[in-house]
């Protein structure tokens, strides 16, 4: 079949489009806003990838089927030719739950924070544990260099997103991927865009636990409170055998003797009370123990042995642009995260300050995803860089189109809450801004953390180059 793929370049369009390519489909595509490392990806795979924006001459000849991106509305030209000329067209998620999952074993992670991250470790363990799984992740797994696999394994893992599906479809991706198996780890108030309130995210996540079959399992953070309230309120309509996680006692399985001091981190599991066993991992920060901790339980439902968990965790190489050294220039550690969301980029630097404890730590955060643009976090990104020495925040992407949405954060308010933290703070324009401003700051020693969700105009190269060529003070 000819697939055509309607925003190639989002990270699970892009994902999905390699793996129909695997399957032997022609697939093409289209989009305009084009970065690494998905465009990259696309490229080194041969996807013909029209970057010049849409058009309904991409659609010539007609495609067998259209796949339609969640960030594609009406009015879009090639959306429109599709509708006009009747063509076949599916969701993302759609052609995933068909082509992909219908009659294997899935695995679904899901939840506000470290989904991404999460995948990838299970996808890593899996491999280790030799089911040979497929899968789908929203980010590239450094183990395997790409974002997905297609094999003949009966074994499915994929990232679980809540955010919707397509413009046809305005439920949430993960209510068509079939758990047998699902995790999640912690459900917060995010996607401002789409969720008008907490109560509406938590009623999603409730459907996707109502989905787990009963020789499932459905794994779940408890230290998040929303995911307790989430269980707690379904009762005995959850129709499945519950794993709890976490780091209190009240938890089946629980993490404990947390260290961090080395290169990398070290914890103990317990199950049930009893010492289940010792690990390490390369990952920073304590949510990535309880990453880590979920893809025990699955790997153990699906009788992974222990030793074979343990080392692959320890030889796990984390998902790009999730605490990312870009590189090293002068002495200044150039690191990419995707963090937006406030507790995303408050444990991100919690995380770097804990492996770098005695190094200036700079953050430079874009608010970039929507809810970031948006004011509805304006309070709690005050308290989210409390482990900086040293903020930079850019200026709200796309402004006037966030406008449309609500009132957007106000950056120089932000900056002034975090300046009374007795701590530098500045906003700035743009990249450029940033870059000329931190070229007289930077010295030896600093760890300068970028946080975006989106490609930042380049910042991370532009800095190491800018390193390269004037050195830094001492």
């Amino acid at each position: 079949m000819h697939y055509h793929l309607i925003g190639i370049c989002g990270t699970a369009m892009a994902a999905l489009a390699g793996m129909l390519q695997a399957r032997g489909h022609h697939v093409t595509g289209s989009d305009e806003n084009v970065y690494p490392p998905m465009s990259t990806m696309l490229a080194g795979l041969g996807i013909e990838v029209k970057q010049q924006g849409y058009s309904a001459a991409h659609l010539e000849p007609a495609p067998d089927c259209v796949i339609v991106g969640n960030a594609i509305p009406r009015g879009n030209p090639e959306l429109e030719a599709t509708l006009n000329s009747k063509l076949v067209y599916r969701s993302q998620a759609e052609v995933v739950k068909e082509e992909f999952i219908r009659g294997r074993r899935s695995l679904v992670i899901a939840g506000t924070h470290g989904k991404t991250t999460a995948t990838s470790i299970a996808a890593w363990v899996m491999d280790q544990g030799g089911l040979d799984p497929s899968f789908l992740i929203g980010g590239v797994a450094q183990n395997f260099g790409v974002s997905f696999r297609v094999t003949d394994s009966d074994f499915f893992i994929i990232e679980g997103d809540e955010y919707d599906t397509a413009y046809f479809d305005k439920g949430p991706k993960f209510m068509h991927y079939l758990p047998e198996i699902a995790i999640v780890n912690n459900i917060e108030f995010d996607h401002a865009d789409i969720y008008p309130n907490l109560d509406a995210v938590k009623l999603a996540f409730q459907r996707l636990m109502n989905l787990v079959p009963a020789n499932g399992r459905l794994i779940v953070g408890w230290d998040s409170p929303h995911v307790r309230e989430v269980v707690s309120e379904m009762g005995r309509k959850l129709f499945t055998q519950l794993e709890t996680f976490g780091t209190t006692e009240a938890v089946k399985w629980r993490v404990t003797n947390t260290d961090f001091s080395g290169e990398s981190s070290k914890f103990t599991v317990t199950c049930e009370g009893k010492q289940w066993g010792d690990f390490q991992t390369p990952l920073i920060g304590e949510f990535n123990f309880l990453n880590c901790l979920a893809v025990i339980i699955a790997a153990d439902a699906w009788g992974i042995d222990r030793e074979t968990i343990r080392a692959a965790l320890a030889t796990f190489k984390n998902v790009r642009r999730r605490a990312e050294v870009r590189g090293e220039e002068k002495g200044v550690t150039v690191i990419d995260d995707f963090a937006h969301h406030p507790t995303a980029v408050r444990e991100t630097l919690r995380g770097l300050r804990n492996r770098y404890p005695s190094r200036r730590l700079i953050a430079v955060f874009e608010p970039r995803s929507w809810s970031s643009r948006l004011a509805v976090f304006q309070n709690e990104y005050a308290r989210a860089f409390v482990d900086a020495d040293y903020v930079i925040l850019a200026g709200v992407f796309d402004s006037q189109k966030a406008l449309e949405k609500g009132k957007t954060l106000d950056t120089g308010k932000l900056i002034e809450e975090i300046a009374k933290q007795d701590k530098p703070a500045f906003a700035l324009a743009n990249a450029a801004e940033i870059i000329e401003h931190l070229r007289p700051q930077l010295r030896e020693g600093d760890v300068l953390a970028i946080m975006s969700n989106g490609g930042f105009d380049g910042i991370h190269e532009k800095l190491l180059t800018m390193l390269k060529a004037v050195g830094s003070r001492q």
